[in-house]
C-alpha cells in the first residue's frame, strides 16, 4: 500500500471528551472518528486492524467446528417475551416500532433468535452438537457511552451458540471454546486472563471471563501466583480466617468521634489500625410485599461485594438505604451507624471475617460517637446471617487452598457461559431422543467483544509516542520512510523495488511516498503503532545501507540493502 494512495487523518490533539488512551490514540491516530455519543465510524485505517482481529476470531471458530450465521440485527418484541427479557432487560435494549406500529428491538444479545432457529430446524438427536456463530453489529443504549470504542452503544462482536442433548456434550463443548478463546487472544498477541465469573443477566451456570490485562481496565482480577486460580473479584470467595474469635479483653465505651465518618478517620483519630473497626452498611431488602432493614457489617478496610450479596437466599431484590430510612431505623444520621443496640426489627448480616472479631470499634447509632472495645455475645447478639459478602484483597487466601491472591485490573473481551436449559426451556426448543421421547436441549454461550479487543490493546500497548500494537493486529507491519521520494530518483527506484518485493513475499507493508519531512513520517507511523521501520535515503543508498527500527525499540540499527528483504521477513515474523 502506498500511502499516497491511502486516506490519513491523523489528529496533534485529543477531543476534550476522551479520558483513556485507547480513546485518545484511536482518534489522533485516526482509526475512528466520532458520529454521535457512543457511536464511531471505523475509518480506512482502524477498519484494517479491525478485520485483522475479525479474521484471527473467525479462523479459530471455524477451527473449533463453529459454524457461521448472520442473523437480523432487529428482532420481534415477541421473542423476547417469550424468555421474559423484554421487560427485565432494562433500559439498554434500544426499542422501535415499524410503520404498523409493531414493537422490535436493535439486538443487544442473539439468544432468542438462534433459540428460534434451533427450535424450528432441529428435529433429532442425531442433528446434535451444533454450534453456530455470527461476527456482527449490535447496539446497547449505555447509560454513560464513554472511553471510545471500549463502552460504546454499537460495537462488533462475535457471538456463538451451542446446542446439546445432554450436560455432558456442552462441557465438552465449552472447553472446546474456552481452548479457541485462549488461542485468538494468544495469536493477537495479548496478555490476558482467563477467570471464573458471574453469569449475570444472561444466566446460566459455570462462565469464564477472559480480561486483557491493563491497568485502566474496569474488572478486578484475583489470581493466585501458585495455582491456576484466577476469578472475577466479584466471583472470588474470601475464605474465613483460620483462627478463632479471641476472648473479650476491653470494656465497651463511648468515643467521641466529632468529625470523623469514614473508617479510615475513626481509626487515625483513635491510633488504631483500620482492620480493628467495623462499618455498617444500611440495606432495603424487599421480600415479596414487605421491605425490611439490614445492616451488613465489614471490616473497615473491606468492600461490599454486591454480586455475593445477591445471591444469597433473600437477598436477590436489595438496594441501599437512604438517609431517611436510616434515620428512620436508626434514629442516626449515615457515618455514626452500627449493630449495638438496635431494634429487634433489624436483620443483621457480618461478613466472615467481622463474625470473628473481637473488642472493634464501630458506629454508637448517636451523632458524632463510635463504640469501642465491641464484642458479640456480651454487647449485641450474634449476627443473624454470616457469609462472604466481601471482595478479596491481596494476600487473602487462594480458594483453592495452594497460595495466596494478587490482584489486577483488566478490561473484558470474552465471556462463555453454560446456559443449560435456560432459553430452551422458556421457547420449548426441543429435541426426539434414541427413544422418540421429546427433550429439552442444553446450551452454551460464546461472545467476543472484536471491536473492544482494539481498544483493550491499545489499553495494554501505548507509550508516549502512540500505540504499540502487537504485529498481528498493526495496519500495517512495515512501513518504508522515504527520505527525498519526490526528490531522488534513486530513492523513488529503491524504495518502490523494496516495497514490491516485501508484498510479493507476504509482508503488510506501507511506502510512505508523500515527500514529507523524517519527523513527520516518524511521528505518523509510531502513533499509527507499526511494528517496524525502515528509512532509506540518499546517503544510506550510496553506503548501501538503509535504518531499521523496530517500535518497541530505543535505537535504530543500520541494515546492508542487499538481502534486506531477507532480514525483514525475519523481523516481521
Amino acid at each position: 500500500m502506498r500511502a499516497s494512495q491511502f486516506f490519513f487523518n491523523t489528529q496533534k490533539e485529543a477531543p476534550n471528551e476522551a479520558e483513556l488512551p485507547s480513546h485518545i490514540l484511536m482518534v489522533r491516530a485516526g482509526l475512528i472518528k466520532r458520529l454521535g455519543s457512543g457511536l464511531y465510524s471505523w475509518m480506512p485505517l482502524g477498519l484494517r486492524v479491525l478485520r485483522k482481529v475479525e479474521a484471527i476470531v473467525r479462523d479459530e471458530m471455524n477451527k473449533a467446528g463453529a459454524l457461521e450465521l448472520l442473523m437480523p440485527a432487529v428482532q420481534p418484541k415477541e421473542l423476547w417475551e417469550e424468555t421474559g427479557r423484554w421487560a427485565v432487560f432494562g433500559p439498554q435494549m434500544l426499542k422501535i416500532q415499524d410503520r404498523h406500529a409493531r414493537e422490535f428491538c436493535f439486538g443487544p444479545t442473539h439468544e432468542e433468535v438462534i433459540t428460534d432457529i434451533a427450535r424450528k430446524e432441529i428435529r433429532s438427536y442425531k442433528q446434535l452438537p451444533l454450534n453456530f456463530y455470527q461476527i456482527q453489529t449490535k447496539f446497547r443504549d449505555e447509560i454513560r457511552p464513554r472511553f471510545g470504542v471500549m463502552r460504546a452503544r454499537e460495537f462488533m462482536m462475535k457471538d456463538a451458540y451451542s446446542f446439546h442433548t445432554n450436560f455432558e456434550s456442552l462441557e465438552q463443548t465449552y472447553q472446546t471454546m474456552y481452548q479457541a478463546y485462549s488461542n485468538v487472544f494468544n495469536r493477537l498477541g495479548l496478555k490476558f486472563r482467563a477467570v471464573k465469573a458471574d453469569t449475570g443477566a444472561i444466566g446460566g451456570d459455570g462462565s469464564h471471563e477472559f480480561h486483557v490485562l491493563a491497568d485502566s481496565g474496569e474488572d478486578g482480577l484475583a489470581y493466585c501466583d501458585t495455582s491456576d486460580f484466577a476469578a472475577n473479584v466479584e466471583l472470588a470467595e474470601a475464605l474465613p480466617p483460620v483462627q478463632t474469635r479471641a476472648s473479650a479483653t476491653e470494656t465497651m465505651r463511648d468515643v467521641e468521634t466529632p468529625k470523623q465518618t469514614a473508617c479510615e478517620d475513626v481509626a487515625k483519630l483513635m491510633s488504631i489500625g483500620i482492620e480493628k473497626t467495623v462499618k455498617a452498611i444500611a440495606l432495603i431488602v424487599k421480600r415479596g410485599e414487605s421491605s425490611q432493614f439490614v445492616l451488613a457489617l465489614l471490616r473497615g478496610d473491606h468492600a461490599l461485594n454486591e454480586v455475593k450479596l445477591g445471591k444469597l437466599e433473600g437477598f436477590t431484590d436489595f438496594r441501599f438505604a437512604t438517609e431517611e430510612e436510616i434515620r428512620a431505623h436508626l434514629n442516626c444520621p449515615p457515618g455514626f451507624i452500627g449493630p449495638v443496640g438496635v431494634n429487634a426489627n433489624v436483620t443483621v448480616i457480618a461478613d466472615r471475617t467481622v463474625a470473628l472479631m473481637s473488642d472493634f470499634v464501630c458506629g454508637a447509632n448517636k451523632p458524632k460517637y463510635h463504640l469501642a472495645g465491641v464484642n458479640f455475645g456480651r454487647d449485641l447478639p450474634e449476627p443473624s446471617l454470616v457469609a462472604d459478602i466481601r471482595n478479596v484483597v491481596a494476600g487473602d487466601a487462594s480458594p483453592d487452598g495452594k497460595g495466596v491472591l494478587s490482584l489486577c485490573r483488566g478490561i473484558e473481551v470474552g465471556h462463555i457461559f453454560q446456559l443449560r436449559t435456560k432459553y430452551a426451556q422458556a421457547m420449548n426448543a426441543t429435541y426426539l431422543d434414541e427413544n422418540g421421547q421429546t427433550q429439552v436441549m442444553e446450551m452454551g454461550c460464546y461472545g467476543i467483544g472484536v471491536s473492544r479487543i482494539v481498544g483493550a490493546a491499545i489499553e495494554q500497548g501505548n507509550d508516549e509516542r502512540g500505540i504499540v500494537f502487537p504485529a498481528s493486529m498493526a495496519p500495517f507491519t512495515v512501513v518504508i520512510c522515504a527520505i527525498g521520494y519526490d526528490k531522488s530518483d534513486a530513492v523513488k527506484e529503491a524504495v518502490n523495488k523494496l516495497h514490491d518485493d516485501l508484498q510479493a513475499a507476504g509482508v503488510d507493508v506501507l511506502l510512505d511516498d508523500r515527500g514529507e519531512r523524517p519527523g513527520v513520517m516518524f511521528a505518523e507511523a509510531d502513533l499509527m503503532g507499526i511494528p517496524h521501520r525502515i528509512v532509506i535515503g540518499e546517503r544510506g543508498l550510496n553506503e548501501g545501507v538503509v535504518e531499521y527500527k523496530a517500535r518497541v525499540a530505543s535505537e535504530a540499527q543500520s541494515v546492508p540493502l542487499s538481502g534486506l528483504v531477507a532480514f525483514v521477513q525475519q523481523a516481521v515474523l
